[in-house]
């Protein structure tokens, strides 16, 4: 990859020459534009050698703007980083095989990412761009793609540094919008760092892909009827509006996405079979994770529990869902008294800010920071 240079795109759409830039491109330039009014010229890196020339890189330019963040969300100022090249940017076949306009356009997104401005920083570091530019050497190799709430392990530090960070969450932007271009919809998936900072922020981060599954320990092995889980209510209740919507999206779009040809499903019923509508309460449960989806449960509990969220780990292999819920989230069916539910394959876990070891004499307490910072502790 070169260096930053301006965008020769976005230099000659001021100009009027549009038309003379592929539609595909001109179309996420659009998009950029409509965010950023002020930046039509942006920093940019470029493949000095394009992929479908022979190089190396598979995205042809990698846009970075500035932005001003939002201190009444507690978003501070941040580099936001866009790819072009996942995506079909030319329509001709050079990169990406047309299928026409109603299909995704080539993988059918492009990447961002968003870094820190740290004081005095007058030029947004390019590490991120050649993060960006293996993911999608990774996609364009294995024709996997991906989608909103896919976890990357990248087992190396993200920024070539001594640093710890190692994983990413893809998520959705939240500022930049689905494009419709003349060759298919892309939507742009946003890399999430996973680091300490979300101990304090949150993540927005509702659910991931993942090896999971859970069995009844309640529930004797010959025993076909499950006798032993008690019956709750015929139906589920309920989460509150925004939690109900959250659950749905993150569960419906970690089945929906996480095999490339399951594009079907718009709702949570997908995950629930209709013959197994009875909500149970269940004595024992044993959950099960592989290793890279148990080295997100800090991001479950740290990120999202203790800032009063849910979290969504949606089996892969099948229609096992595992939502870890905390008392913040209103209406669901897991409760103080009865914390482990279960609704067909979904199982929704309580899990209590207190953890006991009664045989052993142990007792481990997840707190909030400002527990540990009363001068009364």
């Amino acid at each position: 990859m070169d260096d930053m240079r301006p965008s020769g795109g976005a230099r000659a759409a001021a100009m009027g020459l549009a038309s003379l830039f592929p539609p595909g491109l001109q179309a996420i330039y659009g998009e950029c534009r409509r965010l950023y009014p002020e930046q039509p010229n942006p920093l940019q890196v470029t493949a000095i050698v394009k992929y479908w020339l022979g190089g190396p890189d598979p995205l042809d330019y990698i846009s970075m703007y500035r932005c001003v963040g939002s201190p009444a969300q507690h978003v501070p100022e941040h580099w936001h980083y866009v790819s072009f090249g996942l995506s079909d940017l030319y329509g001709d076949n050079r990169v990406h095989e047309f299928t026409g306009q109603d299909g995704p356009s080539g993988f059918g997104f492009e990447l961002t990412f968003r870094l820190k401005r740290e004081a005095g920083e007058t030029a947004p570091p390019t590490w991120p761009a050649e993060l960006m530019q293996g993911l999608a050497r990774y996609v364009f190799q294995s024709e996997n793609t991906f989608c909103s709430g896919d976890h990357v392990s990248w087992h190396s530090p993200l920024d070539n540094s001594e640093s710890r960070i190692q994983h990413m969450l893809l998520t959705e932007d939240p500022q930049l919008q689905p494009v419709q271009t003349p060759f298919g919809l892309l939507t742009f998936l946003q890399q999430e760092r996973v680091d300490k900072g979300i101990e304090t922020d949150g993540s927005n981060l509702s659910g991931v892909s993942a090896k999971c599954a859970w069995e009844d320990l309640s529930r004797p092995p010959d025993d076909e009827d499950d006798s032993r889980s008690i019956c709750v209510g015929s139906q589920p209740r309920r989460l509150s509006d925004k939690a109900e919507v959250a659950a749905q999206e993150a569960v419906c779009s970690l089945q929906c996405w996480s095999r490339k040809d399951s594009l079907e499903s718009e709702s949570s019923a997908a995950i629930v079979p209709h013959e197994l509508v009875r909500t149970r309460q269940l004595e024992s449960v044993h959950l099960q994770f592989n290793q890279e989806s148990g080295t997100l449960i800090p991001l479950c509990l740290k990120g999202r529990l203790l800032h009063g969220r849910h979290f969504t780990y949606k089996s892969i292999t099948g229609d096992t869902a595992i939502t870890f819920v905390s008392t913040g989230v209103e209406g669901a069916f897991a409760t103080e008294e009865h914390p482990y539910a279960a609704h067909g394959p979904w199982l929704q876990p309580k899990l209590p800010k207190e953890y006991s070891w009664p045989e052993k004499k142990l007792k481990i307490s997840i707190l909030p920071d400002s527990v540990f910072d009363s001068p009364l502790q």
